[in-house]
């Protein structure tokens, strides 16, 4: 998926069918990610990750989220519980809902719009590169977040926000 090859949306489907072929339990991507993410919102979300949230609200600054699949792969009951960190976000924008995915120009064009921010200034991070590309074609500022070790990308984003 990283090379590009692979869309994210066929990625989470073959994930699914082999939870289903594992557990027996249905191939639904609520289910798989219910097993993924259950827990509380300190159990599921990196403290360095709020504190930053935290610290480009306190600086007054809007922040944004832009994800694909929020509504489409999380029950209401996950997203309720995710509140203390959705909440932090002036703007929360999900592809599942608005028919745009990352990496189409048009999902981080109607970001931009619903937080009233320019391109020009503007932070965008995300683990996927082509993500990265689709921020940078439309001038936004992109920072790789690697999963596996997320400080620096955080680091990054203090450094560009000057947070």
């Amino acid at each position: 998926m990283q090379d590009g090859t692979l869309k994210e949306r066929a990625y989470w489907a073959a994930r699914v069918q082999e939870f289903a072929d594992l557990t027996g339990e249905p191939a639904e991507m609520p289910r798989l990610m219910m097993h993924l993410y259950d827990g509380s919102v300190e159990e599921v979300t990196r403290a360095a990750a709020r504190a930053l949230m935290v610290d480009v609200r306190a600086a007054g600054i809007p922040l944004g989220l832009l994800t694909n699949d929020l509504h489409a792969f999380h029950d209401k009951s996950w997203i309720d519980t995710m509140a203390p960190v959705l909440d932090l976000f002036d703007v929360v924008v999900d592809g599942s809902l608005t028919g745009f995915l990352k990496p189409d120009p048009r999902a981080f064009e109607m970001a931009l719009e619903q937080l009233g921010v320019p391109a020009e200034g503007t932070v965008f991070i995300d683990d996927l590169r082509s993500n990265l590309e689709g921020a940078a074609a439309v001038g936004l500022t992109p920072v790789f977040l690697d999963v596996t070790n997320p400080g620096p990308a955080f680091d990054e984003v203090r450094a560009l926000l000057g947070v």
